[in-house]
């Protein structure tokens, strides 16, 4: 017999018009919602997401299709992911049933479910209703059974689990029902192309064929009822994120990442800088409220959260939506707290986690920006005195700027404020200028230098603060006091590329103070040292044994610039046998320096540098090596405290290289 069915069967084509007009008014219900909804988005400032629209449509099928930011989250990623691609298919299988039935036959007299390719039709979309219902029951097993720290259910979570899982069975059911009557009698051979609906069909074999017709009518109008209920039901419940965080895909930054808004000081008509209520903050950041599923991977991978902070990221994201619909005019920051605000480092984990774009650093910075600038409020004493010095003296430390350079002598730099020339700008940076430790660091990279060949030149006491740390403690205005003052010194003194031992001064330099006018060329040390390597400039001989070293990627330098493998290759160069953290690349933990917390007391919780810390020993390593000044001195402190000594010491990569140079 010919493989194919008969679209409608037991219902007729009677039900055609009254089915479309029932769907258009579960249209209209979700419309209607969505339309509510907006006008509470349309409460923040305005914001051009719409820009290169062709690259964000690209995106936006690209990560919605492949889930990849959903499959490689630990835990429930896979079966999400699995259930999504399982519930596209049946979708994706009802359209085409709908082109056959309502277009193909009664226009074109065509028939395009029939032979072979109904078989593998049949066959596809029964395996995708199976893998949808085994990782739905999954996902519930996780939500409600294993109940992972920290991930909240609430009453919605019951209404769309049983919903979909209704939808599904009752699918099934009528798949069933219609086979019982129909294949399992007149084509036995056809049923094996279907296995969910030959499982269920057995549940009816017992039924006269009267029966399995009234019982397949009602399953088929309940399974149908379910289906609107569905579609008017998407933005009242969590279910909007189907629709919201598809859209986040299309609306996330297409800047680099890590990329503020670079608020304009001189608009004399701004009375408010920062966000002190949830319309300061822009429709975005309210929108990204509705598409939060409440996962709870950004508090999971929140450095912060993990060590007794008051932060979750994922609250943060919940607070700004509660305040648009509940109280917009409210005090943001009460809501949320200073504490919380001021525990973030802004090390980026959560939005590189976070299946649905949600963009929770620059929410933070905002509300930090009205702390610091209308509030004039720090986390503590220390940090309002570090403030101060650097704008006195544009350092941190309160140190004296004509000592800046003062680290650099006896080797072999240029003064380039002195016209003496160079073959590249090195910015020290305030830890590599004034700090001890961390003079050790830049002493190492001059020599590094040196031996491939290459003069490198300082601006000494013409440079200044980045700035980096006090703008994400929320002063922009200071960060834009030192970065003109240091723009200009970098482009009077003829350099034509400037390198930095510094993630956070990197970061700036190189996308930061764009906004600002700045052109030059800023490179990191760590993929400057690799290319000089792989170039033949820079020889190294490595130990006579490879020694055993855990590697720390940076937040700045991982996250943010997606620098990974260079300094791993520089490390291999230079005799290191690498023992992986736990938590390495990507999914680094941070130092607790980040956000300017280097400038803080850490008084709440426990220390998120002794966690680190901890990773590494676990490692096997008994040697850590870092590639920012903020993470040796963090380490350095967290070697102490956490009682690592005699176990754990850190090092700068440019140390390792520098022991290691053939001279």
């Amino acid at each position: 017999m010919e493989s194919t069915r008969e679209i409608y069967w037991n219902i007729g084509h009677g039900v055609v018009i009254p089915m479309y007009l029932l769907t258009l008014v579960a249209f209209g219900i979700m419309a209607w919602g969505f339309w509510q909804r907006s006008a509470v988005w349309r409460q923040g400032r305005g914001l051009d997401r719409f820009d290169r629209f062709d690259e964000r449509v690209k995106r936006l099928v690209s990560r919605v299709l492949s889930q990849e930011k959903v499959a490689r989250v630990k835990g429930g990623g896979i079966p999400h992911a699995l259930f999504f691609w399982g519930f596209l298919t049946l979708f994706a299988g009802t359209m085409v049933v709908m082109l056959q039935a309502d277009f193909f036959a009664p226009l074109m007299r065509v028939n395009i479910l029939t032979g072979g390719f109904y078989e593998a039709f049949s066959l596809s979309l029964d395996l995708a209703g199976l893998v949808a219902i085994v990782m739905l029951a999954a996902l519930f097993i996780r939500r409600f059974m294993v109940k992972p720290a920290g991930l909240e259910t609430v009453n919605d979570d019951y209404i769309v689990h049983q919903l979909l899982f209704a939808i599904l069975v009752t699918g099934f059911c009528v798949e069933g029902a219609r086979m019982a009557a129909t294949e399992l009698q007149q084509n036995p051979a056809l049923a094996r192309f279907s296995p969910g609906g030959y499982l269920f069909a057995h549940l009816f074999t017992s039924y006269t064929d009267d029966s399995i017709r009234t019982v397949h009518k009602v399953l088929w109008w309940t399974h149908f009822a379910l289906v609107l209920g569905f579609i008017a039901a998407l933005p009242y419940t969590k279910l909007r994120h189907i629709l919201t965080t598809a859209a986040n895909s299309f609306f996330a930054p297409l800047e680099e990442k890590g990329t503020i808004a670079t608020l304009n000081l001189e608009d004399e008509g701004q009375e408010q800088f920062g966000a002190t209520k949830v319309t300061d903050l822009t429709w975005k950041d309210i929108f990204d409220a509705d598409a939060c599923t409440g996962c709870a991977r950004c508090q999971e991978r929140c450095p912060a959260a993990a060590t007794e902070k008051p932060l979750s990221p994922m609250k943060v994201v919940q607070q700004v939506g509660e305040a648009a619909w509940s109280a917009p005019g409210s005090s943001l920051l009460e809501t949320v707290t200073a504490d919380a605000l001021w525990s973030c480092t802004t090390c980026r984990a959560c939005q590189d986690v976070c299946p649905a774009e949600i963009e929770h650093v620059n929410k933070i910075v905002e509300m930090r920006r009205s702390l610091s600038l209308m509030e004039g409020e720090f986390p503590g004493d220390e940090v309002r005195t570090a403030v101060s010095n650097v704008e006195v003296n544009g350092n941190p430390f309160g140190l004296a700027y004509a000592g800046r350079g003062d680290w650099a002598e006896g080797l072999p730099v240029a003064r380039v404020a002195e016209g003496e020339e160079a073959d590249i700008l090195y910015f020290a940076g305030c830890y590599a200028s004034f700090d001890r430790r961390n003079r050790e660091v830049a002493r190492s990279f001059v020599k590094i230098c040196a031996a491939a060949g290459i003069r490198v030149g300082i601006l000494g006491k013409d440079e200044k603060c980045c700035g980096e740390p006090v703008r994400k403690l929320g002063n922009e205005y200071l960060y834009q006091m030192v970065a003109a003052e240091n723009i200009e010194a970098m482009q009077a003194s003829g350099a034509k590329k400037v390198v930095t031992t510094c993630p956070h001064c990197f970061n700036t330099l190189s996308r930061d103070y764009r906004d600002l006018g700045f052109g030059l060329e800023t490179e990191h040390y760590a993929t400057f040292i690799h290319g000089l390597i792989r170039s033949g400039r820079l020889a190294l001989s490595p130990a006579a044994e490879r020694f055993p070293v855990t590697y720390h990627d940076s937040c700045y330098l991982g996250r943010y610039k997606d620098i990974f493998a260079e300094p791993r290759a520089v490390l291999a160069a230079a005799g290191g046998d690498l023992r992986e953290m736990e938590r390495a690349g990507g999914d680094s933990f941070c130092c607790g320096a980040g956000g300017g917390r280097i400038l803080a007391e850490e008084k709440l919780g426990t220390k998120i540098s002794e966690a680190r810390v901890r990773m590494a020993e676990e490692s096997g390593a008994p040697l850590l090596v870092a590639n920012c000044p903020f993470c040796l001195t963090m380490f350095e402190d967290g070697i102490k405290t956490g009682g690592f000594e005699g176990s754990m010491r850190v090092r700068d990569l440019a140390e390792i290289v520098a022991e290691r140079l053939q001279i």
